[in-house]
């Protein structure tokens, strides 16, 4: 679950960040236990570089008041320390066994429960789960093909992530249950397989597939039988409210909240530390055992880590190699550096981690902390010197090119340009001078440019549209066809490319899908356009509910005519008088998180839902 759009952060003040910072250094780190005495084995220059750049980034970001580190080598933790502040107001600094919530890479047991369940024969991956839930409903008969291996592969073409109670500060257990149900009113937005888009719901709704075949809930089956003979005893789901416990607790804009609760178990509620989490990272190395306990067979884990989608139809970003439950499994720098290695994200509203695990090396790696710092350049750092003390790599990876390439003749701009859409801001393509094109991205209530200047983009020889350096993200277009129901349907990306993480390579996903104008909306939805609507139902003590929930607004684009503008960000058809869906089917991470509307009018008055979330008119202010 990557992190959720909250309010800008402030920083604390100056002193306060340093107080953390230093306590962090008086904690202890276990050194290298190996047969060999060598002393690169003790990886001095790992650490040395992980403590600075850790330091570094938590200067430069001061609500990230705490981070935890943890990394491993062969069987033993070589390295554990943690940084900072687990709660400023009691200035209690945070040490190796403080819980954080590690957000998605919860989604690496979901995957596992999966693997394990398909070997006990109580569910076939590749059977649909409308089998295991009778009273698994959609609209339309597409989600009657929908598998566990889809959801736990970010394929299955759910909407994305039900809002409703995610993040709270009050356990809300009624969450996958609430998602279940919210799903019958929503369509699928791509056929199972046809594509691959992040999606928390997939991994919320195998929650009812456990529960459905075990007769454990979701969390209670991950304790009995993975966490318990793990020994991984400072792991575990927030069900209820700890009495106690060292736990880090959120910070936003310089202030301290209570404890976040994650409610969507499967998809990112495990709170843990990163010596507990390595213990995970062991069975998987052993092929499925630890100290004698087998979990799972050596095939379970290398199906986790097989690539689940690479033959789907829409496929414009193939670096993008979903597992199991993992995000990456050729994680793209330690495949630059040759080397496999599986990596997962995760965020919450307050925290951010990721995770490796490099299985020939026998090397894992887990960092977690308040948002803020950069997990991913952090990890990878330390990963690759780790590969490089350890005489796995011979030396750390060159870092991409990004020089311009030499300009080149462009194409006809004459089929690029349009309004591209996505679950994100619509990006608008139009033709410059001297052949160029002028790329900006709706923001509010107007246009802004794409780049620090002008939005202009330059096309060179090596088929990319450039900025005039590069700083900027570069761009192609890319058309794909998939068939459905025996018809072939085409869709143009924009797709863009940036240096990833540590810088050492490229990685490219899709920014929108080209759009084209449609009939005039009918006058029920144009009265709508410029209505603003409340969320009205959320869970108690939801997060959002705390920090402040801003309206929703509908609106349109006169550029792109016969959509529905869905709070500045999603354009929707109208499917009838009361309905409106989904447009796009963007793979990898834009595509994420659509929305449904249903229009109806009870006692109350009239309401809007999204799934179980219901909206009413916004009272605007005297």
């Amino acid at each position: 679950m990557e992190r959720s759009p909250l309010r800008r952060p402030v920083p604390i003040c100056r002193r306060r960040f340093l107080q953390a910072s230093a306590a962090g250094a008086l904690l202890p780190w276990l050194p290298a236990c190996s047969e060999s005495s060598d002393a690169s084995l003790r990886f001095t220059d790992t650490i040395a570089w992980g403590r600075k750049t850790l330091r570094e980034n938590m200067q430069a970001a001061p609500d990230a008041a705490a981070v935890s580190v943890a990394l491993l080598w062969q069987d033993q933790i070589v390295w554990q320390e943690a940084f900072g502040f687990a709660s400023l107001t009691e200035s209690r600094p945070a040490t190796i066994h403080t819980r954080f919530n590690v957000g998605s890479v919860s989604k690496v047991l979901a995957g596992l429960c999966g693997v394990m369940l398909h070997e006990a024969g109580l569910i076939h991956l590749d059977t649909p789960v409308a089998e295991y839930l009778p009273r698994f409903r959609m609209l339309g008969s597409g989600y009657r093909r929908i598998t566990s291996r889809h959801l736990l592969s970010h394929s299955s073409g759910l909407p994305g992530t039900n809002v409703r109670g995610v993040f709270t500060f009050e356990p809300f257990p009624a969450y996958s249950a609430d998602t279940e149900a919210g799903l019958a009113h929503f369509h699928i937005k791509h056929p199972p397989g046809q594509t691959a888009v992040y999606c928390n719901d997939g991994f919320t709704l195998f929650e009812q597939v456990v529960l459905a075949v075990t007769g454990l809930t979701y969390p209670e089956f991950v304790r009995t039988r993975i966490l318990e003979p793990l020994g991984m005893h400072e792991s575990g789901f927030l069900v209820q409210r700890p009495p106690a416990g060292d736990f880090a607790h959120p910070v936003l804009n310089g202030r301290q909240y209570p404890l976040e609760i994650v409610n969507a178990y499967a998809t990112g509620g495990l709170s843990s530390t990163p010596g507990d989490m390595l213990k995970l990272a062991r069975m998987f190395i052993e092929g499925g055992t630890l100290a004698g306990q087998r979990i799972v067979s050596a095939d379970g884990i290398a199906e986790m880590a097989r690539e689940q989608n690479p033959d789907a139809p829409l496929n414009p970003s193939p670096e993008w190699r979903w597992g199991l439950g993992w995000d990456a499994v050729r994680q793209p720098a330690l495949d630059t550096a040759g080397v496999l290695g599986w990596q997962k994200n995760g965020g919450t509203a307050f925290f951010q981690t990721e995770f490796f695990v490099v299985p020939d090396a026998r090397i894992a790696l887990l960092v977690t902390g308040n948002n803020g710092y950069q997990p991913l350049q952090v990890a990878e750092g330390i990963v690759l010197r780790a590969l490089h003390e350890s005489h796995h790599i011979k030396a750390l990876p060159t870092k991409v090119d990004t020089t311009p390439a030499a300009p080149a003749t462009p194409p006809d701009p004459s089929g690029l340009t349009g309004l591209y859409a996505s679950g994100a801001a619509p990006i608008k393509v139009m033709a410059g001078p001297n052949g160029s094109l002028v790329l900006s991205q709706w923001h509010g209530n107007a246009w802004q440019p794409m780049n620090a200047a002008d939005g202009r983009y330059t096309f060179r020889a090596d088929g990319w549209w450039w900025a005039e350096t590069g700083e900027h993200p570069s761009y192609r277009f890319q058309e794909m066809a998939a068939e459905e129901d025996g018809t072939i349907v085409h869709y143009q990306y924009l797709i863009r490319r940036i240096p990833w993480g540590t810088g050492y390579h490229y990685t490219t996903m899709p920014a929108g899908q080209r759009l084209q104008p449609r009939e005039p909306l009918p006058a029920t939805w144009q009265a709508r356009l410029g209505t603003t609507w409340q969320f009205v139902n959320d869970a108690p003590d939801s997060v959002q509910q705390v920090l402040g929930d801003a309206p929703v607004t509908l609106g349109a684009l006169p550029e792109l005519p016969g959509y529905v503008l869905y709070d500045g960000a999603q354009l929707l058809v109208p499917i009838n008088e009361q309905r409106a869906g989904m447009s796009v089917r963007v793979p990898v991470s834009d595509g994420r998180d659509l929305v449904e509307l249903e229009f109806t009018t009870d006692a109350a008055g009239p309401l809007m839902r999204i799934g179980t979330a219901i909206y009413r008119p916004a009272v605007t202010p005297a």
